[in-house]
C-alpha cells in the first residue's frame, strides 16, 4: 500500500511500510490529496531498452 503522507514543494512524499520516498509531484493523479492511496504499477519496456541500449552502443562507438 502507498499513501500520499504530504506535499511538499515540486514533491509527493509517498509512504510505504515504514520507507517514505518523494515522488515528483507532475506524476500524481488530478487531485491526489494527502491519505489518499495509491496503486503504483511498475512494468519493464524491453523495446524501450532495447532501444536506449542501441543509443548507448552508439555513442560509445562515437568516442571510442
Amino acid at each position: 500500500m502507498f499513501i500520499i503522507e504530504r506535499f511538499e514543494g515540486q514533491w509527493a512524499v509517498i509512504e510505504h511500510g515504514d520507507v517514505t520516498f518523494n515522488i515528483p509531484r507532475e506524476l500524481m493523479p488530478d487531485g491526489a490529496k494527502e491519505g489518499d492511496v495509491l496503486n503504483i504499477i511498475i512494468e519493464f519496456d524491453s523495446k524501450a531498452t532495447t532501444e536506449q541500449s542501441k543509443k548507448i552502443g552508439k555513442l560509445m562507438d562515437d568516442l571510442f
